[in-house]
């Protein structure tokens, strides 16, 4: 299978190859244990599902991990070529161990897509690109590689993802460090300006139950994400932890410990 390259892509600057880095590496330690740690990733793709397309001959699956969209995409579109993509180079390897299908594993930033311009007719991700700095960036290559007619499906995450983990692990003063998620607004002005056709956005707050905080940690360590003191802060000891599980252990309901996500679903036609 044959991947429609671009005659040049631009170089990172610095800033971008160390962010590049840092996430590759995240991502990369969290490859073996992906698919058993991401039930809430899991069930917040299938939301994506129900938008696909009747009909897609060339698809991309945008942060694709270990490749389990990807396999989906190709049985259910069974004539079309697909290609994953991740930044990971361990997420591919996992994706090539897991996936023999005849599937191209590409590496790439999904604010630079190794891709001819308007040669997808899908392009699908799930929960990948509100790890990229420059969201902008990332829809106006969206919209580059897609043909007229094609379709973005993109799940990201807004602001209050994360809450009962940050509140147990903030400390005064000292806020437990998580992305700065892009609020519904501002992300559905970005895709506008990207220039789609059709700009649709779904959001809801999905909700999910986890036994104790080693399974909540697990869960979140298991898909590359981290938590981390403020900036300047020392590191996390067993004080700390100590206070985490008490503070989480306070927010319990019958069915477990909760974590939120606040979904976000754009539905993008070119």
């Amino acid at each position: 299978m044959s991947v429609p390259m671009p005659a040049a892509t631009e170089l990172p600057d610095a800033d971008d190859r160390a962010w590049r880095r840092r996430v590759a590496r995240a991502f990369g330690r969290a490859a073996p244990h992906y698919r058993r740690r991401a039930a809430a990733q899991a069930a917040l793709g299938e939301r994506l599902w129900a938008h696909l397309p009747e009909h897609a001959e060339t698809i991309l699956d945008l942060g694709c991990g270990p490749g389990h969209w990807s396999a989906r995409l190709a049985h259910h579109y069974p004539a079309a070529r697909v290609i994953g993509l991740d930044l990971a180079m361990a997420m591919l390897d996992e994706a090539r161990r897991r996936h023999p299908e005849t599937i191209a594993w590409v590496r790439g930033d999904a604010a630079a897509l190794p891709l001819a311009d308007q040669g997808l007719d899908l392009l699908f991700s799930n929960l990948a690109i509100q790890w990229c700095p420059d969201l902008e960036a990332v829809l106006v290559e969206a919209r580059r590689v897609l043909r007229p007619g094609g379709r973005a499906l993109i799940n990201t995450l807004g602001p209050g993802t994360l809450a009962e983990v940050a509140q147990a692990w903030s400390r005064p003063g000292r806020p437990a460090a998580l992305l700065d998620f892009l609020d519904a607004g501002r992300l559905e002005a970005a895709a506008r300006r990207a220039g789609f056709a059709t700009v649709r956005l779904e959001r809801a707050r999905e909700r999910f139950f986890y036994p104790d905080l080693a399974a909540v940690m697990a869960s979140i360590k298991g898909v590359g994400a981290q938590v981390a003191p403020g900036a300047g802060a020392p590191r996390l000891g067993r004080a700390d932890l100590e206070r985490a599980k008490a503070r989480f252990e306070a927010l319990r309901e019958p069915a477990g410990l909760p974590v939120s996500y606040q979904r976000l679903t754009l539905i993008l036609d070119r």
